[in-house]
């Protein structure tokens, strides 16, 4: 289920064994990401695109909000 978390969170999850997901599309993926954060365009996010996580570790998923 998700859950909202605060920025200033991330580090210690991942600290922890979080997984680090950027959803953005790969142009802007590759132009700049959370270091360690794999890509999952989330047009592409499906079963199929997530294979590659490990279901018994926390995943946190980001992208740019331009709000």
């Amino acid at each position: 289920m998700p859950t909202p978390i605060h920025r200033d969170d991330v580090g210690q999850m991942l600290a922890e064994g979080a997984q680090l997901v950027d959803v953005l599309p790969a142009d802007e993926y590759a132009a700049e990401h959370l270091a360690g954060a794999v890509s999952i365009p989330l047009k592409t996010l499906d079963a199929t695109t997530t294979t590659g996580l490990d279901r018994d570790r926390p995943v946190i998923v980001y992208c740019w909000d331009y709000q």
